[in-house]
């Protein structure tokens, strides 16, 4: 029998149903809703999350697809899918949530005392993360922006993570992500590996679904739940990204697209105003690949327009 919050699931079946983290103002009971494949032989425990921010719709539906196929009989171990972590931002259509207007991805390992989006954050570490051997998260740039498919290996947790990295399939390693509270650092704190998998944004698009589906297959054949080898590159690049914000607000257009190769000085993105007068250009600050690209026309001062990739080196399994 496989235990996860209030859901038991015996060997060979599968079972859905939330972890409760609060109430909404109209009764409604709000939490991290869980499928749960549980197979009839024994195996490593994996959680696949999605929806993390709300407007990241891609790897919602490719958890609950690759759940579906999934054959209880036959799987070794047991997947854990949270299809979308963060109802409330997935109602409110945006990348934080519509009750308290916090990022998700930045306040793990959360506050039971505090807002909704902190014990959600709480509630993922209590009950989900000693409940799993690995994690696997899945993000695309959202709304505002597109992403070149990588997977990011958290920087002092290569040991840990550099195996479930690679099975990700995507050449590009973003080594680092300096900032924290994110979904992996629990589950890295804890000892488990994890990883998020990014993959396209702007809009929904069924190629990149496909896309982060191949990814969870692949993973789950490195593991030995599934049958088949584990398809591996022969080199991977890893890379470091820079932020870059703009100075001006106005419109923008990129020049660029994500995953491109850049050269110092290259031209990326401008910011006009509205009659036409360039205020800003946007240009790459080393040699390297174009990350993100907002995909959003309207710029503020001091938003984010565009994620550098500055090549570190080569990962040769």
């Amino acid at each position: 029998m496989y235990s996860i919050g209030s859901l038991t699931v015996a060997p060979g079946e599968r079972a859905q149903g939330l972890i409760p983290v609060g109430t909404s103002t109209y009764g409604v009971e709000l939490g991290i809703p869980l499928i749960v494949v549980n197979g009839a032989q024994d195996g490593p425990v994996l959680c696949v999350d999605a929806g993390v921010h709300g407007d990241e719709y891609d790897g919602q539906e490719a958890v609950r697809r690759v759940l579906a196929e999934i054959d209880p009989a036959t799987l070794r171990g047991t997947v854990v899918g949270i299809p979308c972590m963060n109802t409330p931002a997935f109602e409110a259509a945006a990348r934080a949530s519509g009750i308290d207007h916090l990022n998700l991805n930045r306040i793990f390992p959360g506050d039971a005392e505090g807002s909704y989006s902190q014990r959600l954050a709480a509630t993922f570490v209590e009950q989900v993360v000693p409940a799993v051997d690995a994690v696997v998260d899945l993000h695309t740039g959202g709304a505002y922006g597109e992403i070149a498919p990588l997977v990011i290996l958290q920087g002092g947790y290569e040991d840990l993570a550099t195996d479930l990295a690679l099975a990700a399939g995507h050449e590009l390693v973003w080594k680092g992500g300096k900032w924290g509270g994110t979904v992996r650092h629990p589950a890295l704190a804890a000892g488990k590996p994890a990883i998020t998998i990014e993959v396209g944004g702007g809009t929904y698009r069924e190629a990149n679904v496909e896309t982060h589906m191949n990814s969870i297959r692949n993973v789950l054949r490195s593991l030995g739940m599934t049958d088949g080898e584990a398809e591996l590159r022969d080199t991977y690049t890893t890379v470091s990204g820079t932020f870059a914000r703009s100075a001006a607000g106005g419109f923008f257009v990129a020049r660029a697209e994500p995953g491109e190769n850049c050269k110092e000085g290259d031209l990326i993105a401008t910011i006009t105003d509205h009659y036409g007068n360039t205020l800003e250009e946007v240009t790459a600050p080393q040699d390297g690949i174009v990350l993100w690209v907002r995909r959003i026309r309207t710029v503020r001062p001091g938003d984010e327009v565009v994620i550098f990739g500055e090549v570190l080196g080569e990962i040769r399994p």
